[in-house]
């Protein structure tokens, strides 16, 4: 307790507080634009930070983290287009609610429920985060290797009803992965000396959300204006908080585990929500037709698991959804790595970055309620205008990282990678952390078969690792009868939601 007293103390100077403010209204601001999901904004935004303390620039990330998941649900309720994958949930019932006449209550349930949901998941990651953190950093190379080989197996296996399409983006980033020449012999490099300490995942990240999503957006460009339902004050009758508080509540339950798993992610925990508050209302006449529970539970939910995926990335260095992938590289710009020795190594830091977790909540429901019908306008930029700012801000963000015109290039080809896997139905995710866990992966195999002296037995000798194989392969053989089950059977509702969510890896247009 202690330890965080001295992070908020921290946090709380005027100079981190303002970077926190700074941090919710640029995230909401450029989260709440149409297609633009909470990885794409912190992507875009992460060049502003280079110039900042790490203390600061992790504390303006937290806001912009908070910020963007909130911009995320405003863009499924009013124009029925997630910014990201989880928030699909949000809009089946969110739209119909804003098209009934209810945008305000809709949102107003959505940024409390986010702050709820928050709140209670923030605790939760300070209690948990330094017991994992103790018991992880026991593990031996063999158990680091297999709970990386199972967030990468998890992460492509689980979204989507396609697992080839899954694991063909999960190649491609692997393929990135192997460019340099860090194990002393050069891979893939062409010949070409800026590549020799292999592609910078930032320009990976920004080419693949920013580049690739203006692409495809400028082949399927609407020429009609967007449809913006109108939004006043948002706020909440005594009956929508009596319907909201439980949802709110039952999404916080399911989104945190699911999001602290090495396998975490919110698309399940957001539909098993959904599902739960279908069954337990007393209004199933209005599911379908706007109900509020199937806004709050949901929300509850994705944002739950958003400070859920916190634990695996601080505590062992894993990123489990592509926001979280992006944080991650903003940590290891300045030189520090997530994992089991960070609360030792890096204390004051950790716990200011904890304790803007609650800043950063407090001010999203402080700043955003009143600011509701302001976002609202933002929506009404012409598309031509707004993915002319974003290739603008993403050349700028790739250029910036090594100051070499070769980057831009790179972006350049990196984005008509982007653009294509959107053409063929491909994730982005798995991608992106194929590209991050790649090397980590290899370095913990180098460094246990160099132990054992090339004895490969060697992988499955720790009681953790064998644990994890056995998961894999349980998930493996689950997976593979429920797909047998199901051959030739119409697609269930899990199936439909999961698929647009995939769709909607980065966000759908």
């Amino acid at each position: 307790m202690e330890l965080l007293l001295d992070g908020f103390a921290n946090a709380l100077t005027p100079e981190n507080l303002m970077y926190a403010v700074i941090g919710v209204l640029l995230g909401t601001a450029v989260g709440v634009l149409p297609g633009i999901g909470p990885a794409m904004t912190v992507a875009l935004l992460l060049p502003i930070t280079y110039n900042v303390e790490p203390a600061g620039a992790l504390i303006m990330f937290a806001g912009i983290y908070y910020g963007g998941m909130y911009g995320g649900s405003t863009t499924s309720i009013l124009l029925n287009t997630p910014g990201e994958s989880s928030s699909v949930v949000t809009a089946l019932e969110g739209n119909k609610m804003a098209k009934g006449g209810r945008a305000a209550q809709a949102l107003a349930t959505a940024a409390i429920g986010s702050f709820v949901a928050g709140t209670i998941g923030s605790v939760l990651l300070v209690l948990l985060m330094p017991r994992i953190a103790d018991i992880v950093v026991e593990l031996g190379a063999p158990s680091y290797f297999a709970i990386m080989l199972f967030a990468l197996f998890t992460v492509t296996a689980v979204l989507g009803s396609s697992k080839l399409r899954g694991f063909i983006s999960l190649f491609l980033g692997l393929t990135l992965a192997l460019v340099g020449s860090q194990t002393g012999q050069a891979r893939m490099t062409f010949g070409r000396p800026e590549l020799a300490d292999g592609i910078d995942v930032v320009v990976v990240a920004v080419a693949i959300f920013a580049i690739g999503e203006a692409l495809w957006v400028s082949a399927h460009l609407r020429r009609r204006p967007l449809e913006i339902i109108p939004v006043g004050q948002p706020w909440m009758s005594k009956a929508d908080w009596g319907r909201s508080w439980k949802p709110w509540l039952r999404g916080t339950a399911y989104g945190f585990p699911f999001g602290a798993l090495p396998a975490g992610g919110a698309e399940v925990p957001t539909f098993l929500s959904y599902v739960t508050e279908r069954r337990f209302t007393k209004h199933p006449e209005e599911f379908g037709k706007g109900a509020i529970e199937g806004v709050a539970g949901p929300e509850a939910a994705n944002n739950a698991s958003a400070a859920g995926t916190l634990v695996p990335l601080l505590a062992i260095g894993l990123p489990t959804t592509a926001t979280a992938a992006v944080m991650l590289l903003a940590i290891q710009s300045y030189g520090i790595q997530p994992g089991p020795q960070l609360m030792d190594t890096e204390p004051e830091l950790v716990w200011a970055l904890l304790a803007s977790l609650f800043i950063a909540n407090v001010l999203l429901l402080v700043l955003n309620l009143p600011l509701a019908p302001v976002w609202a306008k933002l929506l009404r930029i012409p598309r031509p205008y707004l993915y002319a700012g974003i290739l603008f801000f993403a050349g700028l963000g790739a250029y910036s990282v090594n100051f070499q015109a070769f980057d831009l290039a790179l972006l350049l080809v990196l984005g008509l990678l982007g653009f294509a896997m959107r053409r063929f139905g491909l994730p982005v995710l798995p991608l992106i952390i194929g590209v991050i866990l790649g090397p980590r992966l290899e370095e913990q195999l180098t460094t246990a078969l160099a132990i054992s002296q090339g004895d490969v037995s060697t992988l499955w000798s720790e009681p953790v690792a064998v644990l994890v194989y056995v998961l894999m392969a349980a998930i493996g053989i689950v997976m593979a009868v429920m797909a047998w089950r199901r051959r030739g059977q119409e697609p269930d509702e899990i199936d439909r939601v999961l698929d647009r969510a995939a769709a909607t890896d980065t966000h759908d247009i």
